[in-house]
């Protein structure tokens, strides 16, 4: 074994900063499809809780510790928050411009991105954070005068969240790092291209398994941005036709549909036909469509 050495040239590393925040809402199905930039995000504080052992006594000794389950939460501050925040935060909009509070509160997905540095190179990398299942509390609002010093409201919230399934490998998670300097540079662009979207593709946050796989490379990408893999309708007929995909699982209306025409829907009803992954694919591209017909 080599001699170990400290604060070697280049090993002096540090983590710093926070940008790049995306807040993303699921849809009912529970997939985080729609991403939206979050500007203005100051600081995120991450505060996981629990993992504290509990110990067991016998025979008049400590038997063994049994440790409790571990929670992710954090504190989000920001001096503004995208419009579609709202319905995480307890408000609904019935009339542009107007907010009404003490609504519901929905689940959301977050990403974040904090740099890494060592003591030659202030920008050698960053660290993607990626949460899921975060749902955020009612917090205060200060509201002062300007005066002589005036400074920017700053919002903050506490969120805690609710692990979702990882792989059968892994307990479920809230929560993913991913450093750019360790990872394969191919993967993380192919993540970027999730998280941020790409021109004609909506930004999304993947599932954990989907991450996991990207980085494994385990997984197949399909582009639902082709047209032959898209469904289709026809509005006289009524009728949607979804086409067969290797690897996705179509749904109407939340129910699990094979490809092929439809059933035709009556003047006035919605089909609203999702694409879902399976195991080992990932799509990309727009994945839902709304056709009502007229």
């Amino acid at each position: 074994m080599a001699e170990l050495t400290w604060d070697a040239v280049g090993a002096r590393t540090y983590e710093t900063g926070v940008d790049h925040g995306v807040l993303y809402i699921p849809n009912s199905s529970g997939v985080y499809e729609d991403g939206f930039a979050w500007n203005g995000l100051v600081s995120v504080t991450e505060s996981p809780s629990g993992a504290e052992a509990n110990p067991q006594y016998a025979d008049n000794i400590k038997y063994l510790s049994l440790v409790s389950a571990e929670e992710f939460g954090a504190t989000l501050e920001a001096f503004t928050y995208p419009d579609e925040f709202g319905q995480c935060d307890g408000t609904v909009s019935p009339e542009p411009g107007v907010s009404l509070g003490q609504q519901g509160r929905k689940t959301f997905g977050l990403s974040y991105r904090t740099k890494v540095g060592n003591d030659l190179d202030a920008d050698a990398g960053y660290k993607l954070h990626l949460v899921y299942g975060a749902l955020a509390a009612p917090s205060e609002k200060g509201y002062t005068t300007i005066n002589d010093s005036p400074e920017a409201i700053t919002f903050s919230w506490e969120i805690t969240t609710t692990p979702v399934y990882a792989s059968a490998s892994y307990k479920p998670s809230a929560s993913i790092t991913i450093d750019s300097t360790k990872v394969d540079p191919a993967d993380l662009a192919t993540l970027e291209d999730l998280l941020y979207g790409t021109v004609g593709t909506d930004a999304q946050l993947p599932d954990p398994a989907t991450v996991l796989g990207i980085f494994a490379g385990t997984l197949t990408e399909v582009n639902m941005d082709l047209v032959a893999n898209q469904p289709t309708f026809v509005n006289s007929t009524g009728v949607v036709t979804l086409p067969a995909v290797t690897g996705v699982q179509w749904k109407i209306n939340g129910v699990n549909k094979a490809a092929g025409a439809q059933p035709a829907i009556s003047v006035g009803q919605v089909s609203e036909v999702t694409a879902h992954a399976l195991a080992t694919y990932y799509l990309t591209g727009d994945t839902d469509w709304s056709f009502e017909r007229i």
